[in-house]
């Protein structure tokens, strides 16, 4: 039984390594990319890919943890061969896609990827467009790789099981023990959020993010995250025309102009994504008293937007509609996607292109929807997340808890230079709401543990700003609190209604003119609307962000979309709304108060059939 775990054991080892030298192959292949890059950072892309390598390897050890089995029991030479075999396919085809990227890499800067696939279908452009020599070099090297592979594997790693003797003791505890163990593996551990390309993103070099990625995990995850929508847009019910026609002028403003709330025009930004923030937990947005009273303070002296909505459900795509405008998509997050987003515009991009220093925190882990490798694309220099911070440092189950995260960004504070942008994603307010103190606040209603995370979170957010208030960068710093999705509350609204999707969006600070301190805007917006909102402050151009309108433009329309999960959208405007699903074509919700519901169908269904369209083209 000994030749069955030293087998296994020895095709684990053989997957990293190969993983790695088809990494080094890649590194070598673009070394002039990699000038003015230490040997310390390009090296750090084999320990950041172990991770996701390992998650690799115990999905390919699935079948060969089988077979051993099998030969645990009884031991056909033929079962040998068919080991064999396998690695021999397995080994070819990551030779192909590894050897495939190299190509790839240098026109599109992405990973193999679904829609590169699709390029298949006509192999005669695809030839056409490799020169010849590098089709020669890229054949070279994957037979290269190949056969080395297969060297390798046949000589040090193959181990032909051949005993006489059964233990059904063992078979028994290796059919239940290994497939435990590589289920662990391939998730990425015992966490409750699995692995994705977040694990191997490290730099704000993309190649190396690019290379610590495994090839294989990641065509894999293309494939299932797109096959049955990236080639055809479920979404189709006018003609292209038209529907562009309607989007176009739904967006349409007619005066390009704006409010101008800021003494200047390259303030510090602190950014503030609070966690599962319903407009419910706000009292001046309906909220029951009490619940945030800081926040109700810092109204009094900020801009608060009264009529605001998250783009989606969940926080990756939060992300993608608060930085680079993106409205949410159904089905799919455009975070999950890096050879989607890299062509996304964001405004942390601009200003760190602008000399603004970026840093994000985050209390947990910042693998969920690939949120890390998205932050990292958008020009974050420095990261800081729940392996960041002392080992004693207090936490709950999810990470961090928020009084601890926003110290550390303060004493970081201390020694930037201005101007910066500064985000922070709080944690506190997730389930299981495990906040570190008993709060001295009553709430007898539903949702006890949600709300009372709410008001620890609102008091921790203030004593930062008051620890701020003392910092010498204070007066030239903006703060923006916005949300990243809405939250089930104690008005238990309906998963699909407005109401659930409404968040806070609040502007605060010394910055802010003092004309403008306590103003209200009621427009119909959405987190896509930051951007367009905030760069003509700072004297940027918006015009990028075209899905994004500016909400301090006294002309802009007003409406707002959000995604629906299972197939569908949200379309708000004042007065009216209506929440439809695609897959049963019925509502979920609608309240059209005027004439106008067969426009209103048509403008939501066209901003949904233009937006997925744009979507599965990038």
């Amino acid at each position: 039984m000994k030749q069955i775990i030293i087998s296994l054991i020895k095709q684990l080892v053989f997957l990293l390594l190969f993983f790695a030298f088809a990494r080094l192959i890649f590194l070598i292949y673009y070394c002039i990319e990699l000038k003015g890059i230490d040997f310390i950072s390009i090296s750090a892309v084999f320990v950041h890919s172990l991770k996701l390598d390992l998650s690799t390897a115990c999905y390919i050890l699935i079948f060969p943890s089988f077979l051993l089995f099998v030969q645990s029991l009884f031991n056909p030479k033929w079962i040998n061969l068919i080991s064999k075999t396998y690695y021999s396919i397995v080994i070819f085809i990551y030779s192909l896609i590894s050897s495939a990227e190299l190509g790839l890499y240098e026109e599109w800067k992405t990973k193999l990827n679904y829609k590169a696939l699709l390029y298949l279908k006509h192999p005669g452009e695809v030839v056409s467009s490799v020169s010849s020599m590098q089709s020669v070099v890229l054949i070279a090297l994957f037979l290269f790789q190949f056969i080395a592979g297969f060297y390798f594997y046949r000589k040090y790693f193959s181990t032909c099981i051949n005993y006489s003797k059964r233990n059904l003791l063992f078979s028994a505890f290796f059919l239940i023990v290994t497939p435990v163990l590589l289920f662990i593996g391939l998730r990425g551990g015992t966490r409750q959020i699995p692995i994705n390309q977040s694990e191997s993103y490290f730099s704000k070099n993309m190649i190396l993010n690019m290379a610590a990625v495994n090839s294989g995990w990641n065509i894999a995850q293309s494939i299932l995250e797109n096959k049955k929508y990236i080639n055809k847009n479920p979404f189709i019910y006018f003609s292209s025309a038209e529907a562009n026609k309607i989007v176009n002028r739904i967006k349409t403003t007619p005066k390009d102009t704006t409010l101008f709330i800021l003494k200047t025009k390259k303030p510090n930004i602190i950014l503030f994504i609070l966690e599962g923030w319903s407009a419910d937990v706000i009292e001046s947005l309906g909220g029951d008293t009490g619940i945030t009273p800081h926040f109700s303070e810092m109204e009094k002296e900020g801009i608060l937007f009264t009529d605001f909505y998250a783009s989606g459900a969940r926080s990756e795509q939060g992300m993608a509609a608060i930085f680079g405008g993106f409205p949410s998509t159904p089905y799919s997050a455009i975070t999950n996607q890096p050879s989607m987003f890299v062509k996304l515009p964001s405004f942390s991009k601009m200003l760190h292109d602008d000399g603004y220093k970026t840093s994000f925190y985050f209390g947990g882990q910042l693998i969920y929807g690939n949120i890390k490798g998205y932050i990292l694309f958008n020009q974050f220099e420095k990261i800081t997340e729940e392996s960041d911070f002392p080992e004693n440092t207090p936490k709950g189950k999810l990470g961090i808890h928020d009084e601890f995260v926003f110290d550390k960004m303060l004493s970081d504070l201390k020694s930037e230079s201005q101007p910066f942008l500064y985000s922070v994603f709080t944690l506190s307010s997730h389930c299981p709401y495990d906040i570190p103190s008993k709060e001295n606040f009553t709430w007898k209603k539903q949702g006890e543990d949600y709300i009372k995370s709410i008001h620890y979170a609102d008091r921790c957010i203030w004593d930062f700003i008051n620890e701020a208030k003392k910092q010498k960068w204070y007066k030239n710093t903006l703060f923006i609190f916005v949300s990243d999705h809405g939250h089930d509350t104690y008005k238990s609204w309906n998963f699909y209604s407005p109401q659930y999707h409404k968040i806070p969006l609040l502007l605060f600070g010394n910055v802010i003119k003092e004309e403008c301190r306590g103003k209200q805007i009621s427009k119909t917006g959405s987190q896509c609307d930051i951007p367009a909102t905030l760069l003509p402050q700072f004297g940027y151009d918006n015009k990028i962000f075209k899905w994004s309108k500016n909400l301090l433009n006294p002309y802009c329309p007003e409406y707002a979309y959000f995604a629906v999960e299972d197939g569908g959208m949200g379309w708000i405007r004042p007065d009216n709304y209506f929440v439809w699903a695609q897959n049963t074509n019925t509502f979920y919700e609608i309240s059209i108060k005027n004439s106008n519901k067969d426009s209103l169908l048509k403008e939501g269904k066209s901003y949904l059939q233009v937006l997925f369209q744009e979507y599965i083209n990038y």
